[in-house]
């Protein structure tokens, strides 16, 4: 493995070159592990147990992919050896033949100029003719036998890189969400504030009868489309892009919150706005996590990543497609409760009291839309990283 790289050997290399490489890696590991350190540290000082624990679970993660890391590099040698047919590794490619040829090309010019290079490595010292080790042509063991290797070591080191990015990507990704969730929900604390105002509670008097279409709830909800279960998708599905949460859906669903958990006169004492911030703390401990399932499709997007499927046509449509089927979904849960409203009388008493229910999800399970969150979440750190390692290997092949 060594002599295919054409490199020196530790014997051969300065002792003060190898020590300037393993301090600067020892460093470099020791300031990363003392900033997660301290980051933990100052969560815990703001009783921040969820995002504790999702720092733990993404440098568990770091740590799984630096295994597989590990495994790669250990294995390398054995992977490289493993030898099969020419008929058997020329399918399944992501290029074409004519691009391949083009590489072929470029990589036998550059196994010239390797040769050229070796060939003046070769120097005479008092009639004594010595050659450095490492400089000899290296031994093809699949080539000897006509026969190609299962990953050669340039396509294993590339993978190393890969993995590097896809740990970078999926870290930065979720934290970037978790930010722009952060973001959002500041317009949130305005609403909370105004629950205490004497205007708020005097224009929601709950001893006041109304009728349920004549509410801001019922204003927005409860229309004709929302007769048409077609019709309400539709509607749901562009609501998604414009004020996906407006105030007057906020209030409603605080109120059914305080209704349903709090006692009755705790409307101007919770902070909603509070609860969901931990919320949220919570479910990005879920969404940081890389479970089993999505490792295989990540697998088995590396598989479909071949010429003739246009993978990179309607492959990354996905996370598209989901992300959008779980925001109508949303859409139509808040809209599904202002029906059960109507459905329980046409006056209501106070603020309209929505009723969740597990029901109104997919298979009567809430969590799968976190999960497919997830999913998504994932898919986009990998593909963002794949492209980030095919843009590199594009601009190193042909500079």
């Amino acid at each position: 493995m060594a002599g295919g790289s054409g490199g020196r050997t530790l014997e051969e290399t300065p002792t003060w070159a190898v020590a300037v490489v393993c301090f600067a890696l020892v460093l470099i590991s020791i300031i990363i592990e003392h900033i997660l350190h301290m980051i933990g540290k100052w969560l815990k000082n703001k009783h921040k147990r969820a995002l504790y624990e999702a720092l733990e679970k993404i440098k568990s993660e770091l740590m799984l992919l630096g295994f597989i890391s590990l495994l790669l590099t250990v294995g390398q040698g054995l992977i490289s050896d493993i030898c099969i047919s020419k008929e058997i590794a020329a399918t399944w490619h992501p290029c074409n033949k004519k691009q391949e040829e083009k590489l072929n090309e470029s990589d036998d010019q550059d196994k010239t100029d390797t040769e050229h290079r070796r060939r003046l490595l070769t120097v005479s010292n008092s009639g004594v003719v010595f050659r450095r080790s490492l400089a000899g042509p290296s031994v093809d063991k699949c080539a000897d036998q006509g026969k190609v290797p299962f990953v050669s070591s340039g396509g294993i080191h590339q993978l190393h890189l890969f993995i590097f990015v896809l740990a970078l990507f999926h870290v930065l990704y979720c934290v970037l969400t978790l930010a722009l969730g952060r973001a959002k929900m500041k317009r949130w604390k305005r609403w909370e504030k105004e629950t205490g105002t004497i205007e708020y509670q005097f224009s929601h008097d709950p001893e006041r009868f109304r009728f349920a279409r004549e509410t801001s709830f019922g204003r927005r909800h409860l229309s004709f489309w929302t007769k048409n279960p077609i019709l309400m998708r539709i509607v749901c599905f562009f609501r998604q892009f414009v004020r996906s949460v407006p105030k007057v859906d906020y209030l409603t669903l605080r109120h059914g919150f305080i209704m349903a958990h709090l006692a009755p006169h705790s409307e101007t004492k919770f902070d909603f706005q509070k609860y969901i911030n931990r919320s949220l703390e919570e479910d990005f401990n879920v969404v940081v996590g890389i479970s089993p399932p999505i490792w295989f499709f990540a697998v088995l997007f590396l598989l479909l990543n071949t010429h003739g499927w246009y993978s990179y046509l309607w492959l990354p449509f996905i996370p598209l497609i989901i992300i959008l089927l779980v925001g109508t979904k949303l859409q139509v849960i808040i809209t599904k409760m202002g029906l059960r409203i109507q459905e329980r009388g046409e006056v209501v008493k106070g603020v309209p009291v929505v009723e969740p229910g597990d029901d109104l999800f997919w298979f009567n399970r809430p969590r799968l839309i976190l999960y497919l969150i997830n999913f998504v979440l994932f898919q986009n750190a990998f593909q963002l990283a794949f492209f980030a390692c095919t843009w590199v290997n594009f601009f190193t092949i042909f500079p």
